[in-house]
This record gives C-alpha cells, sequence and structure tokens, in this order.
C-alpha cells in the first residue's frame, strides 16, 4: 500500500469520555491508541469512523494538552446516530486534521465577533479557547449565540465562564423561550445590530445553519465590516475529505479541500441558490 493511500485509513482511538448535552447531541473526548496523537488548528475536522457502518465528518470542539480531542456530534442519521450509542472505552476510528482554520493570527491586533448558531457553536469553540487564553493579543471580543431553545444550549458551564469574563462581551438569544428563560428570545441577527465592535477594524467568525449564515453576513454587512474579513464554516456532505469524490462541491468550492472555513467574497450568491 502508498504511503498516501495508508495515510487515508482511520487511526484507532478510544473514547474515555462521554457527555449528554442536549437529547440529540452528545461530546466526546478521545484519545489516540498508541502514537496516533495529531496537530490541529481551530477551525478543521476530522472524519469519524464506526467500525463496520461508516465515516461522517466531525468538526474539532478542542484540543486538550494531553492530545485529547473534543468532538460534538449530533445524532442525525445512520453513523451519527450509532455513533451516539457508542459508550466510554470504544474504539473508533479518525482520520485528519482536513480543512482550513479560522484565521486568528490574521485577526489579532483588530476586533472580533464571534457569531454561532446551534451546533454551529461546536467548530467555534476552540477557537474561542485559543482567543480567551491569547486574549491580550485581540481588541474588543463579541461573543453572540443563538439556538432554538433553552433545552439546546450547548456548553451551559463554558458559557457562564465566557459571559463572565471582564474582556468579553457575551449574549445568546433563544428562537423559542420556555418557562424560566429570562434572556433574550429573537434570532442572533439581532445581536449583532448591537454588538460593541468598531466595523472598520473587525474580523467575523460566522458558522450555523446556512440560512443563518447568509443572514448573519449581511447584518454584519451592514454594520460595515469588511466582506472580506467575515469568514463563515460550511458543513455538506463531506466523503472523502481530499476533494476526489465531488460530494461536497458548492460551485466552484470543495467545502472538504477548500473549506470548511471560507471568506464571504467567495460564497457570496452561492448560498442563495437552492440547487447547490
Amino acid at each position: 500500500m502508498s504511503a498516501a493511500a495508508e495515510a487515508q485509513l482511520p487511526a484507532p482511538w478510544r473514547i474515555t469520555q462521554r457527555r449528554q448535552d442536549t437529547p440529540d447531541v452528545f461530546t466526546w473526548v478521545v484519545t489516540p491508541l498508541g502514537d496516533g496523537g495529531i496537530r490541529c488548528a481551530p477551525g478543521q475536522f476530522n472524519m469519524v469512523y464506526a467500525y463496520g457502518i461508516g465515516e461522517v465528518p466531525i468538526s474539532i470542539a478542542g484540543v486538550d494538552g494531553d492530545g485529547a480531542l473534543q468532538h460534538t456530534i449530533r445524532a442525525v442519521g445512520s453513523v451519527t446516530r450509532a455513533l451516539a450509542g457508542l459508550a466510554a472505552g470504544t474504539v473508533i476510528g479518525l482520520r485528519g486534521p482536513y480543512g482550513s482554520a479560522w484565521p486568528l493570527e490574521a485577526a489579532a491586533g483588530g476586533d472580533l465577533v464571534i457569531v454561532a448558531g446551534g451546533l454551529g457553536l461546536a467548530p467555534l469553540r476552540q477557537a474561542i479557547v485559543q482567543v480567551l487564553a491569547q486574549r491580550e493579543r485581540y481588541g474588543r471580543v463579541c461573543i453572540l449565540y443563538g439556538t432554538r431553545t433553552p433545552a439546546d444550549v450547548l456548553y451551559g458551564g463554558e458559557l457562564a465562564a465566557w459571559a463572565a469574563h471582564r474582556d468579553v462581551e457575551f449574549a445568546i438569544t433563544v428562537d423559542r423561550a420556555s418557562a424560566g428563560w429570562g434572556g433574550e428570545v429573537g434570532v442572533v441577527t439581532r445581536l449583532v445590530a448591537r454588538a460593541g465592535f468598531d466595523p472598520e477594524r473587525t474580523t467575523a467568525l460566522v458558522c450555523g445553519p446556512e440560512i443563518m449564515m447568509r443572514f448573519t453576513a449581511e447584518a454584519l454587512l451592514r454594520r460595515g465590516v469588511a466582506p472580506a474579513a467575515i469568514h463563515v464554516s460550511l458543513e455538506r456532505n463531506m466523503k472523502c475529505a481530499v476533494g476526489y469524490c465531488g460530494h461536497c462541491q458548492l460551485g466552484p468550492h470543495f467545502i472538504c479541500r477548500d473549506g470548511p472555513v471560507l471568506p464571504w467574497p467567495r460564497l457570496a450568491g452561492l448560498l442563495e441558490v437552492p440547487e447547490l
């Protein structure tokens, strides 16, 4: 077998922790068996393999100091439902990391706006952790999070810590409130309109459902953020992860190879075409 082909084989990793975040979303901590650790950047993804069933692309939600990774997964298809049934101690396959990363280095020195919708917080979590650990490198930092209901909120304990951070503007909203919810109600784009950042020196990182990202980009543009300073992360039907199979093509782009993080000018108009 060639070295290129061998590199595409999943390496064995063990699930060392499993947490149920919401009724259909769970988080794993996985550690490599042997010397199978990886180096990755915020925004990249892995292909996660359930032996005998199949594999799916999952964003890397966190990296621990000992080489362990976090993956937050929604059980929505045959493979992810199979992953949801695996207990701590199970060995799964992993290959990666793949894809482009959030432009945190380029954003240094300016303001940073991070906008997440629903499970879109997972691909942004590692970026948020890194930014807060290097807080002095950035100007104003705004974290804006919207989700369907209070029951769908992810990373509750971490959200509280981010909200309490003295140098971070944090806001959360839900589409539909429930009993006991005393916070904002409405779409996340409403938070963009009043967030405290300087549009002329802002980099925006956006992840969530495609319609949410389109309206968020429009809200940022209305505030005066430069199109090239808006970056979004897309999720498409990725199969090979290296741009060979074409399953994840969006216009001229292969999301697994060219993305998942892309600047808005490369996507403007594409997300409005239903056939794509």
